[in-house]
């Protein structure tokens, strides 16, 4: 494993750890909120969950930072009209200018005292920018505890597959267009 307090050569600002941008975004979803089936829309769950990791992203960068990718998004439960929503967002990784921030949504009865339930998860990737739009060096992220480096380890896979589909298609789509093929 890359040693995370000095994975980022290219930087000379000092790591943060990983709690030190940690945040918890909640909310009761309404009757607003809800699809044709009368469940929350898929939609509202990703846009609080984009929400929760531009603040993270914006705490460990210090600055502005905007969406990239949103790698994966699973739903695992139905969120209803009535439920708390947590979302629980944290800088898994960094790269030089970018942040892979993980994210875990639960679900809980607003009036009952029961535990709360994951219903989702989702990985961003947020790049730091400054005034001029242009991308910023980030500091790089120090996991602290063993779940947090377990976090910064399947980020890094995360990020090989990443960077290595793009590379196949990006391949597959040179070949196509030197054979003469067009979409």
């Amino acid at each position: 494993m890359t040693d995370p307090a000095t994975s980022a050569p290219e930087s000379e600002l000092p790591g943060k750890p990983t709690a030190a941008s940690r945040t918890t975004l909640s909310h009761i979803m309404s009757h607003n909120d809800t699809n044709l089936l009368g469940t929350v829309h898929g939609g509202v769950i990703m846009k609080l969950v984009d929400d929760a990791a531009g603040a993270v992203a914006g705490r460990h960068s210090g600055g502005a930072a905007v969406t990239a990718s949103m790698d994966e998004m699973v739903f695992l439960e139905p969120v209803r009209v009535g439920d708390l929503v947590h979302v629980k967002a944290q800088v898994n990784w960094t790269g030089r200018s970018s942040m892979e921030i993980g994210v875990r949504v639960l679900a809980e009865r607003w009036n009952e005292s029961t535990p709360a339930t994951q219903v989702g998860t989702a990985y961003l990737v947020f790049a730091a920018v400054g005034a001029e739009g242009r991308p910023r060096t980030v500091p790089p992220v120090i996991p602290e505890t063993e779940r947090d480096k377990r976090r910064y380890q399947e980020a890094q896979i995360r990020r090989t597959h990443r960077l290595a589909r793009r590379r196949a298609i990006k391949e597959l789509r040179d070949r196509r267009a030197a054979e003469g093929l067009s979409d």
